[in-house]
């Protein structure tokens, strides 16, 4: 099990602290939210971060019940009445999650990567668990899930009544706490071939970004196939290649994968030939914008899916920038009558943002289009209907006409 100063604590033993809210700051809270700021208490008992704490109104009327947090997102609701986290509690949610996992994608036969638990989406914020054939791959974002570790890996193995051979925690770089270790909990197995809609991906969740793979663009990925039969097709941040591979089973003719790590543009080779293509599949390890504005060659099609440009307010407007210039060079890179699928993954910068900024890059870019697709997150990526920061993937499909 994960040995660390962060998760000395058992969590299941803590004894539940009491927090009273300043008069009027309840109303977020009765409406659903699932985050209580720092600025809203009134009087709070002695805190830490990741205590099992109640929460009232300034009457003292009880309202949630949730995980301590160390910054301005001081209490993350998990509970809606007073309980407190057993081994019953983690095993009938993650139970909920699996039941709607199973009505979206069936058998598993086709998919079996996917994600189990998405946060507040789930109504467990603080908690990403993503599926890997017969592995799971937990990340924790709060000190409260992280010391639950050992619980919810408990919990995931009756849920799928023993048949995943791994349980990895990997928490070391969402937690940002250098106490914080990512460790096996269950079997010992870094990597493995897992299915989207039938096609092979390798992922290594122990080397890998994030949990290894991807998963949120997984339907996007399919609407890309849908066009790109006898199709030219640029992937740019490309990564493991996931769009590259969809679009040559979809039959390009010609599929360039460019990404600056030169890891992930040989997983993304890798991936190709696990999948029978290699001959009309290229790699190139480059910085994108760079190989953009050096690159002469059009595409029918081009892809553009960056890592997030802003984490916070503080580089929106930097974000803006970087995505208006990046978009500006990638529709200058479509042919005529073709498609650019772009998409940004900061949560700062919402959708009316998004689309403006593409459509200042394509004044600057002196080129027709046409919005033919508005793109988000799978449903395996849930938004709560009473959280809509949520929402965090922004996708454009642009028919560029000349």
């Amino acid at each position: 099990m994960v040995q660390s100063s962060v998760n000395s604590l058992n969590f299941a033993a803590l004894k539940t602290k009491k927090i009273i809210l300043k008069r009027g700051k309840e109303t977020s809270v009765l409406r659903g939210h699932p985050w209580i700021f720092s600025g809203a208490v009134q009087q709070a008992d002695d805190i830490n971060p990741g205590d099992w704490a109640e929460v009232s109104d300034f009457k003292g009327q009880y309202l949630a019940s949730g995980h301590v947090g160390n910054g301005s997102i001081l209490v993350r609701v998990l509970s809606r009445i007073q309980e407190t986290p057993n081994d019953t509690f983690w095993k009938n949610r993650l139970q909920s999650c699996f039941d709607i996992r199973k009505k979206l994608f069936g058998d598993f036969s086709k998919t079996n990567a996917y994600r189990l638990i998405h946060g507040e989406g789930d109504g467990l914020p603080g908690l990403i668990i993503d599926i890997y054939a017969d592995c799971a791959v937990i990340q924790s974002h709060s000190h409260g899930m992280y010391h639950a570790q050992k619980e919810i890996a408990a919990a995931l193995d009756d849920v799928y009544q023993g048949s995943l051979n791994t349980i990895y925690a990997k928490s070391r770089a969402s937690m940002h706490d250098p106490n914080a270790d990512d460790s096996f909990l269950k079997g010992e197995t870094p990597e493995i071939i897992a299915l989207e809609n039938g096609i092979s991906f390798k992922v290594n969740w122990v080397a890998g970004q994030k949990t290894g793979f991807f998963l949120d663009q997984r339907e996007n990925r399919q609407l890309l196939a849908q066009y790109s039969a006898g199709k030219s097709v640029l992937n740019t941040f490309c990564y493991t290649g996931g769009f590259s591979v969809y679009a040559l089973k979809a039959g390009a003719t010609e599929v360039c994968s460019v990404d600056i790590s030169e890891k992930a543009v040989a997983l993304a080779a890798a991936n190709a030939l696990l999948n029978g293509f290699e001959k009309t599949h290229t790699t190139v390890a480059a910085d994108v914008p760079q190989y953009l504005k050096d690159n002469k060659q059009a595409y029918d099609i081009v892809v553009l899916d960056p890592p997030a440009f802003a984490k916070n307010l503080s580089k929106k407007h930097q974000a803006v920038m970087g995505y208006k210039r990046l978009n500006q060079l990638g529709i200058q890179t479509v042919k005529p009558g073709g498609l650019l699928f772009t998409f940004s993954c900061s949560q700062v910068i919402d959708d009316t943002l998004f689309a403006n900024t593409v459509t200042a890059a394509g004044i600057e870019a002196g080129r027709n289009a046409r919005i033919l697709h508005r793109l988000g997150q799978g449903p395996d990526h849930p938004v709560n209907l009473f959280h809509p920061e949520g929402h965090y993937l922004k996708g454009l499909v642009l028919y560029i006409e000349d």
